[in-house]
């Protein structure tokens, strides 16, 4: 019979250093710690039991909570949420059944929340626990089986909110949810998309109208849809009793906290002034390269913009993504939800520029002002083929020649013929279809790669392990006391440790950015919703797979929301407005001359200059319609699914239940399902009559209130 495992601790020991005193240093203080981290652990009512990990010095240290300590959890726990208003059932017995996620996070709880808040305060962000790496939970094999199996069989899978919410916690069974609900939703616009791609044309005014209205709508509904399922789940208000982040400071000033969440403003608008800048370079010199260029290697220079790339964006990236992490720590956030939204909107903010920048660059500087820009390229290389020809001139240079003839056939170059009509529709089928395949990929199989080469490492450095090490190293009786389903165990725990924690924020980002393609840009080419849509229906099984496969077990979370990215969707519902009045206008501009944006352009620039200002003014206007639009569409999504919805009765007449409980048990008055409030007659009963008779004399005999404080105690 296999014990019941809560959490795993890992615990490194040794860093494996050459210095033979930092060694023993480093593995007395690894003693102290560890012994302080059994002690605490011990003491404070759980089972402990350390096995070895996956090489010399770590250590996995397994946590378990006895049925009697999780009792006092699980009402300490409800007795928090009925104090600070949320959703809650009366105080479980021991008959009860608790949710594997649940318990999960009771436990996890305790250990890692600080001791103010009644944690033993066991976490690796804690300096007095540097030597702890992580605590985390292992999987549920036979659950996972069962789920990869339904989602892989099935054609279409409806999501049970309950079995992922017992399994994986809120926020996760949140993020299926949305993504369910968000796939289900793009089966308007994928049928709208394949309407209008075969029967109409790119920037329809009426496409771009009806989808500006569906996102708003989704949005909108999700905004109720989120709020009914955390009324489901029970943690409706969650935050009220969240924990404290171990790395909070105690008494810290709010306006402090203002002020440096304000000073990374000017950090963050100079790392996206760099990008912009980096990414419109790279823009010039595709442009460049696919208009003007037809010289030596030509076909290997339509490749630089690919490596300019890779080589500068990442790298500027993860210098920001490091900076904003240590600023949004700086900022002292207390507790966690609101430091990774805090993190969430710096470094999506960054991300989104790289995402949708190339197609603002195209559709509103390469289409009106094309022409414009090649000449201004024409010009600068005119000047360097005279100081060449001055060059080739004094030196006699015959590549110099060469160049110069090279660059004055540039010169020649009709620039106006070398645009390309159909650049913005190849970057959204570009982005829309092959950067999806290439994250499937990324999520799916470049996992397996990258574990195969850890292992290959791994079994060579413990072969050269074991030839300095035989098998009288290990404990006496190791062997014979563990058996073989508790050897089993602890491997594959060692396999589990050895995979990265998962992460919510990189699902949500890539469904926020897809939304963003969709609303924002699918006007361009209308199968990008087709594409969403067909993306989606295996990113659901994908990100199934790759959170019981590829990644550690979520520690469960309790949320009522999605967290930053619904104000993320609510912004790309305003920007969607905005961007589609003005492509709309754009590229489907009519006058008597010129007619199209090019045809504008041979107007000395002047034209595309007043086509693009006329189009800003229309967007500003957009915008505003956009408010009143979303007002309307919110008033009526609130009438419709939530005022009289079922899961509002269900929430308030739990809490009428729980309220009249608590009134028996205190005042020891009952209130009767028909009532409708609760009046002080029926908390306090009223004798007149033994008023009189006692009189004013006998009131001041007695007092009642330490009776009552006790009867308090006892019914807790």
């Amino acid at each position: 019979m296999l014990p019941e495992i809560d959490l795993v601790i890992t615990f490194r020991a040794s860093q494996n250093n050459g210095d033979k005193q930092q060694a023993l240093e480093e593995a007395r203080r690894a003693e102290e710690q560890y012994g302080r981290l059994v002690q605490i652990l011990s003491s404070s009512g759980l089972r402990v039991a350390a096995r070895r990990g996956d090489s010399l010095g770590h250590l996995l240290v397994f946590v378990s909570c006895p049925s009697n300590r999780l009792q006092d959890l699980i009402k300490r726990e409800r007795h928090s949420d009925f104090l600070s208003g949320l959703p809650t059932t009366p105080v479980a017995t021991a008959e009860d059944q608790l949710a594997p996620a649940d318990r999960i996070r009771l436990v996890h709880a305790l250990v890692m929340s600080m001791p103010i808040d009644g944690g033993l305060g066991i976490s690796p962000d804690s300096p007095d626990w540097d030597l702890v790496e992580s605590v985390m939970t292992i999987h549920d094999r036979e659950f996972n089986e069962h789920w990869i199996h339904t989602w892989t069989t099935n054609r279409w899978v409806s999501v049970k909110e309950d079995h992922l919410r017992e399994q994986f916690g809120d926020s996760v069974a949140m993020y299926f949810l949305f993504l369910h609900g968000y796939t289900l939703a793009l089966i308007f616009p994928a049928a709208l998309g394949l309407l209008f791609y075969f029967f109409g044309s790119p920037y329809s005014p009426i496409y771009s109208t009806l989808i500006v209205l569906w996102s708003i709508v989704f949005v909108e509904w999700w905004r109720v849809r989120e709020r009914k399922i955390s009324l489901q789940f029970g943690s409706r208000g969650s935050f009220r009793v969240e924990k404290r982040r171990a790395q909070y400071v105690e008494g810290f000033p709010w306006w402090k906290h203002e002020l440096r969440m304000i000073a990374s403003l000017p950090i963050i608008a100079l790392f996206a002034a760099v990008l912009v800048g980096i990414l419109t370079a790279i823009f010039v010199v595709e442009a460049f390269v696919t208009t003007l260029y037809s010289g030596p290697g030509d076909k290997y220079m339509a490749f630089s913009p690919t490596v300019l790339f890779v080589m500068l964006v990442p790298r500027l990236l993860d210098v920001y993504q490091s900076i904003m992490t240590r600023l949004t720590a700086w900022e002292n956030h207390a507790h966690q939800s609101s430091h990774i939204a805090s993190l969430t909107i710096k470094t999506f903010a960054l991300s989104a520029l790289v995402a949708y920048m190339g197609l603002v660059l195209d559709a509103f500087v390469y289409v009106p002002f094309g022409e414009e820009i090649m000449r201004m390229v024409q010009t600068w290389l005119s000047k360097g083929a005279a100081d060449i020809d001055i060059a080739a001139a004094t030196l006699n240079a015959t590549s110099l020649l060469n160049a110069t003839e090279h660059t004055k056939r540039i010169l020649e170059a009709d620039t106006s013929v070398a645009l390309n009509a159909g650049r913005l529709r190849d970057q959204m089928i570009a982005y829309t279809v092959t950067d999806q395949i290439m994250n499937a990929f990324t999520e799916i199989g470049l996992p397996y790669i990258t574990r195969g080469v850890d292992s290959f490492r791994w079994r060579k450095s413990s072969r050269k392990r074991d030839e300095k090490q035989s098998d009288h190293d290990l404990p006496e009786g190791e062997e014979e006391q563990s058996s073989t389903e508790e050897r089993a165990l602890v491997e594959q725990v060692r396999k589990e440790a050895a995979h990265p924690e998962y992460d919510l924020f990189e699902d949500y980002s890539e469904m926020v950015t897809q939304f963003g393609y969709v609303v924002l840009w699918s006007a361009i080419w209308p199968l990008a919703p087709v594409m969403a849509l067909v993306n989606n229906f295996f990113e659901l099984r994908s990100d199934a797979f790759k959170i019981t496969v590829h990644v550690r077990r979520p520690i469960p979370v309790r949320t009522d929301t999605i967290g930053p990215w619904l104000d993320t969707l609510t912004f790309l519902t305003w920007l969607a407005a905005v961007i589609n009045s003005a492509l709309v206008y754009l590229f489907n501009y009519r006058s008597a001359t010129p007619a199209t944006p090019h045809e504008a352009a041979k107007d000395g620039g002047a034209a595309p200059r007043k086509l693009l200002t006329t189009a800003l003014v229309i967007a500003f206007l957009a915008s505003h319609g956009y408010i009143a639009l979303r007002a309307v569409v919110r008033h009526c999504i609130e009438k419709a699914l939530w005022h009289a919805s079922e899961e509002v009765r269900m929430s308030q007449q739990g809490e009428r239940e729980v309220k009249r409980r608590f009134l028996v048990d205190v005042a020891g008055t009952d209130v009767g399902d028909d009532e409708h409030h609760v009046s002080r007659e029926d908390v306090i009963p009223h004798h007149p009559s033994e008023e009189k008779v006692d009189g004013l004399a006998s009131f001041w005999d007695y007092d009642e209130g330490m009776q009552e404080i006790q009867r308090i105690e006892k019914s807790a």
